[in-house]
């Protein structure tokens, strides 16, 4: 029973909700009535809300259907005003109708105008469009199109921060355009171009430089005795003052301590030929014509003959390209065989003078060069690396100067190859290069160099004694005796008092003896200059030579003469006359030597002349060959004599054989007469 009082309950509630929902279908706007609708379908009692809802919509259509009867009359009235209104519509709508096609003729040239300032306003919007992306790109086409000519026109340098620019600021600002992507693609094979044509030209620097080392040293050589012009030796051409800014990669070192005018600065070659319009010309690889600066007051020094520009535009562009090791190398492994070729000597370079000098001009020429990278470059080369060339050029060049020299028989040449050699030596000291061990060389050059001269005094003093006639010197004029005085000390007042004709007591070798031994010791003081000796030791060296020409070449000489077959007695006693005289003449010697070396011969350690014993031997030599002819001649008037040995008869008459013997005696007698007094 509660169970049945219970489902009445619960169906009365569901009754009135749905009169309450009804209620709100009916009272609120269509599209609001969702929420509404969902609460019926949320409960269970929705077949019952939808017969609740059929009997409402019955209940309005029986409303309706009342309210249609009631307003009828109505209704027809409103339907017949309707259908008058349809009339005028359709009117309306003909009239709207041929407005329009009216419009639409009178328009259609308006909406063709239209149409193509459509098409206008869309191609002015892409050429816009177009234009905006060409001025972001032209310049990526520019710089590439400039790079290109810099290649054409080998300003590679220029060229390598050109593909810089481009690379790293123009086009990144275009990279998805597919040229670009080209560009992009090309630029590892532009720098590997560039480094292969930097280095072609470097090839052809060196090659060129290998060439004309002679050139480069002969110019050195020449100044090479004044420090300040063999320094200011660096002038690569116009474009040496275009490259004062280098990135710091390659600097102008200057030499400390040194007295050199500033080096031109060799490394303004690279920033402004950027921005030049005329290319560099590069055909001489290296080596400049000055042949048309001959007029100038200055004489060009050894480098302004060489542009070094291939050696810097080569070394930045490998350093900006992070290949500087690479080049070194090559540069360092390339001036090596150089060198080895420079210092390889010709075989017949012992034969002239010229040979010597060409082959050092090209060793000064290499190490000149050598020197300017060294002080005009970061690194390119060293001091370890040049100091290492040097003693390999040092050994090899004394190597073959001693086998060369050897071959020399001509003393004038030795002379000049010692002036050749002191001029190497100080030109490459200039340099900072140490020399002593070419100027020991030149003391060993020396002693060979005072053999020649034995060899060729040797031969002088022959033709001196063969061609002289062993008479005493005849005097018809005061000239002549004051000529003959001036070759020769000789002082006689007794002489001198004598009426003219007359005659000296010596032959006419004594002052032509004299006269070579003093132009000996001046041959040997030629030697002696500029070798950096003491005057000790230039005194040392001209005595000590001076006494080998005397003991061993003059009297070897004259030992020659007297050991003569045909050499008469009257000959002999001349000879013993000459050397008495030139015996008294080395006092004179003495003093020449002390007036040109301004040493005094009381000086400790001087070494005295030995004139005095070489006459002596020889003047003995003489007396004995006297002494031995007179025996022989003696003894063969004896063995041709017929004597009768067994006669009785003596007679008053001597032999015919003994008065001969008596008269050639009294003869030769007479010819001692002239000898002088032993005192």
């Amino acid at each position: 029973m509660e169970r049945g009082k219970m489902a009445e309950a619960e169906s009365l509630e569901t009754a009135a909700e749905h009169e309450r929902i009804l209620r709100e279908i009916e009272s609120t706007d269509t599209a609001c009535i969702g929420p509404t609708l969902r609460s019926v379908y949320d409960g269970e009692e929705h077949g019952r809300f939808m017969e609740k809802l059929e009997t409402r919509i019955r209940n309005h259509d029986r409303e309706i259907e009342k309210m249609c009867n009631f307003h009828y009359q109505g209704f027809v009235d409103s339907i017949t005003e309707l259908l008058k209104v349809r009339g005028e519509a359709q009117k309306l709508k003909n009239q709207v109708t041929d407005t329009n096609r009216k419009l639409q003729h009178e328009g259609k040239e308006l909406v063709i105008a239209m149409e193509e300032l459509k098409q206008c306003r869309l191609q002015q919007r892409n050429i816009s469009a177009t234009v905006d992306k060409l001025m972001l790109c032209l310049p990526v086409l520019e710089m590439y199109s400039k790079l290109r000519d810099q290649m054409k026109t080998k300003r590679h340098y220029p060229a390598l921060k050109t593909l810089e620019h481009l690379e790293h600021t123009y086009l990144p600002q275009v990279s998805h355009y597919r040229f670009c992507k080209v560009m992009v693609d090309n630029i590892p094979k532009l720098r590997e171009e560039i480094k292969d044509v930097s280095m072609s030209d470097l090839k052809d620097f060196l090659e060129s430089i290998r060439k004309h080392s002679d050139k480069i040293g002969e110019t050195a050589m020449k100044q090479g005795n004044d420090p300040y012009v063999a320094e200011d030796l660096v002038c690569p051409r116009e474009e040496a003052q275009q490259q004062r800014n280098l990135d710091n990669i390659i600097f102008q070192q200057p030499r400390i301590g040194s007295k050199r005018k500033p080096k031109k600065d060799a490394y303004t070659i690279f920033d402004t030929e950027i921005g030049s319009t005329s290319p560099k010309s590069e055909q001489d690889s290296g080596i400049l014509d000055v042949e048309d600066e001959e007029d100038d007051e200055e004489v060009p020094g050894a480098q302004d003959l060489v542009d070094f520009s291939p050696v810097y535009r080569c070394l930045h562009i490998y350093s900006v390209l992070g290949a500087r090791e690479t080049f070194e190398n090559y540069y360092r492994k390339q001036r090596r065989k150089q060198a080895r070729l420079v210092l390889q000597p010709p075989s017949n370079m012992h034969e002239t003078l010229d040979g010597y000098r060409k082959y050092f001009n090209q060793i000064v020429g290499f190490f000149v060069v050598e020197d300017h990278i060294l002080h005009t470059t970061q690194g390119l080369v060293n001091r370890a690396y040049i100091d290492e060339l040097w003693e390999m050029a040092l050994s090899k060049t004394i190597a073959a100067l001693r086998t060369h020299s050897s071959y020399c028989s001509d003393p004038n040449l030795v002379l000049d190859l010692k002036n050749l050699i002191v001029l190497f030596a100080d030109t490459l000291q200039v340099y900072g290069f140490p020399v002593n061990q070419l100027f020991d060389m030149l003391l060993e050059i020396r002693d060979q160099y005072s053999e020649t001269l034995l060899k060729k005094w040797s031969g002088i003093f022959r033709n001196i004694l063969d061609s002289d006639n062993y008479s005493p010197i005849p005097v018809t004029s005061e000239e002549i005796y004051k000529k003959v005085v001036g070759q020769f000390p000789f002082q006689d007042t007794e002489l001198e008092k004598q009426p003219f004709p007359k005659k000296f007591p010596f032959s006419e070798f004594v002052p032509k003896v004299y006269n070579q031994i003093k132009e000996f010791i001046y041959a040997c003081l030629k030697f002696s200059e500029d070798l950096h000796l003491s005057s000790t030791e230039v005194d040392d060296m001209i005595r000590k030579s001076t006494n080998l020409l005397l003991t061993r070449t003059l009297s070897s000489s004259l030992q020659n003469v007297i050991k003569r077959k045909n050499i008469g007695l009257t000959e002999l006693v001349q000879i013993i006359i000459n050397t008495t005289h030139l015996e008294k003449s080395c006092k004179y010697l003495e003093e020449f030597i002390t007036n040109i070396t301004n040493v005094l011969p009381e000086t400790v350690h001087t070494t005295k002349l030995y004139g005095t014993t070489t006459f002596k031997d020889a003047r003995h030599a003489a007396e004995e060959e006297i002494y031995t002819n007179l025996n022989q001649k003696i003894d063969q008037f004896l063995q041709l004599a017929d004597y009768d040995w067994m006669t009785g008869d003596l007679g008053n008459k001597a032999s015919d054989y003994l008065v001969d013997l008596i008269a050639f005696l009294r003869s030769t007698f007479a010819v001692f007469t002239h000898l002088p007094t032993l005192s």
